[in-house]
Formats: C-alpha cells, sequence, structure tokens
C-alpha cells in the first residue's frame, strides 16, 4: 500500500508541478490519468519491484538539484567551446555504471544524456559499461571522475 501512496503522490506532485492549469476539469482528467497509471503499474507488476519509490522520494529533489548545477555548468562549457576558435574534439568513451538495479543504470545514462555536451549512445542491459558521446575533453573527464555515477548511487541506495 505504500507503494501506492508513494507514486500517487509524486505523480500528483509532478503533474501539479507541470501543468500550470488548476480547474476542475483539468484536476480530474489528472487524478484519472494518476489513478490509471498507478493501476497501470499494479496490473504489470512493477510497482516496487525495481525502486521504492517513498524511498527515492526525499532524495530526488537534492538529485535534481545537484543534476540542475551540473546543467548549467556545462551549457557554460559548451557555449564557451562553440564560441571559440579553438576546435572541438568530439570522442566516444566507455564509462562504468556501478548502480546496482536497472532504473539506477537508466537514471545514470538519462542524467548523462540532460546534461548539454554528452549523450548516452549505448546501454546494453548485460554489461556494466555505458557508450557515451562527449562532444569535449572535459566533459569526458568530469564523467571519468565519477561524481554522478556516485550521485545516482547515492539516490539509489543512500550510500
Amino acid at each position: 500500500m505504500r507503494y501506492f501512496i508513494s507514486l500517487s503522490l509524486m505523480l500528483a506532485a509532478l503533474w501539479l508541478s507541470l501543468s500550470g492549469v488548476y480547474k476542475p476539469l483539468i484536476f480530474g482528467l489528472g487524478g484519472a490519468s494518476i489513478a490509471l497509471v498507478v493501476w497501470l503499474t499494479e496490473r504489470m507488476e512493477v510497482l516496487g519491484a525495481e525502486h521504492d519509490a517513498g524511498l527515492w522520494s526525499w532524495r530526488l529533489p537534492v538529485y535534481w538539484g545537484w543534476l540542475l548545477w551540473q546543467v548549467v555548468l556545462a551549457n557554460l562549457m559548451v557555449s564557451r567551446a562553440v564560441l571559440s576558435r579553438r576546435p572541438i574534439r568530439p570522442r566516444l568513451l566507455q564509462v562504468r555504471a556501478s548502480q546496482q538495479t536497472l532504473v539506477g543504470r537508466v537514471t545514470y545514462g538519462n542524467s548523462i544524456t540532460l546534461t548539454p555536451g554528452t549523450i548516452t549512445t549505448d546501454l546494453p542491459s548485460d554489461d556494466e559499461d555505458l557508450q557515451v558521446h562527449a562532444l569535449l575533453p572535459a566533459a569526458a573527464e568530469d564523467l571519468r571522475s565519477g561524481e554522478m555515477a556516485r550521485r545516482v548511487d547515492w539516490l539509489e541506495n543512500g550510500r
């Protein structure tokens, strides 16, 4: 039951923050869509199978704040590189994914892709390495430092 409540509350908070329209019809449609998603996750038997939404709930805003700051820094780095006369040296690299669950690995891969100048190009389910395209050498070094992987590990496990 805790899974249903935590998922419903997280979906409602996300929907309310993204919607911006607070009319009775929209509230009804939002509530119906949340109920449908919770019902579908129960029917698919995935609710609670991969992660505990309640466990992640308080860590998510902290992680999102850190990720937003990384997006700002990466935007500045890419902008500086585009405006300078120096050549851009893109590269493909392998990055170790230390996350224990598939949800953690997907979160890590998506976080890399959200950060400007880097894109996760391959996330095999049977391998620990992700293939990443990095636009700049500094972006590749940031990934190799493992800070983002440690943050996703913290989000996943609290460590």
